[in-house]
């Protein structure tokens, strides 16, 4: 059976498979165990020594926060008056990361709200109440008091993606530097979040999942109105 010519692919079909791909990986991840085998390096039966520390909990918690507002403050400002490498994005563009930005901020508390999935300082290996279920186990509770999944802080950082595809066309380099500083921030938030117990790995692999998805799919239908509008050439009638 002959392999699909990647080079050949849409954005669009090349973003989807990444999503898709991404999705594989996360549900491998999810039956490889190591979820909780991570926690038990930071975790004990009386709970976890890191969910309180001034530096978890402190500034990569509550300093996370403000570090996430100044992010939606420079989205807002560039949705109004570009500047710096944005400058070239269009209007359209500028709404629509400004758009997809509030929904992945709304979308991740939601989930989280309606999540049957405690946070690990729930369990009972933990010194809770709770047992380990895994996150597809679909309507299955836990004994714990669950709205924990995905993971709301490292949305902090994973949300403001459309930040990097605003220049990944006009401004690669710059695409790829402010990519990797809100996906460093974003793991960094995530790690600190599990050391704490207030979250699984895996909860911050979903949110950076969701967030990249949403983001580079609905850029790519962006892009195709577009196109479509594109004038066709005109052609005067033979005489």
């Amino acid at each position: 059976m002959p392999r699909p010519d990647v080079a050949r692919l849409s954005g669009a079909q090349r973003d989807l498979l990444l999503a898709l791909a991404g999705l594989a990986l996360l549900m491998l991840w999810d039956s490889s165990g190591l979820d909780m085998a991570l926690l038990r390096q930071v975790g004990d039966a009386d709970g976890f020594a890191w969910r309180n520390h001034w530096l978890t909990a402190g500034l990569l918690h509550q300093g996370g926060r403000w570090l996430s507002v100044a992010l939606f403050v420079l989205t807002v400002a560039i949705t109004l008056r570009p500047f710096g490498p944005w400058r070239g994005a269009m209007p359209r563009e500028r709404v629509w990361a400004l758009g997809i930005t509030i929904a992945c901020l709304v979308l991740i508390p939601l989930l989280k709200r309606h999540s049957l999935t405690s946070c690990p300082w729930e369990l009972q290996e933990f010194g809770g109440v709770a047992r380990y279920v895994s996150h597809w186990r679909f309507g299955i509770g836990d004994g714990g008091p669950g709205r924990c999944f995905p993971s709301g802080h490292a949305s902090g950082a994973f949300s403001f993606l459309a930040l990097a595809v605003l220049l990944r066309t006009r401004r690669p380099a710059a695409a790829r530097a402010v990519l990797i500083a809100l996906c460093t921030v974003g793991a960094v938030f995530g790690l600190a979040q599990m050391a704490r117990g207030a979250h699984y790995l895996s909860h911050t692999l979903y949110t950076a999942w969701l967030c990249a998805s949403l983001t580079a799919l609905s850029w790519q239908a962006l892009q195709r109105p577009a196109s479509r509008a594109l004038p066709l050439p005109h052609h005067r009638p033979a005489d």
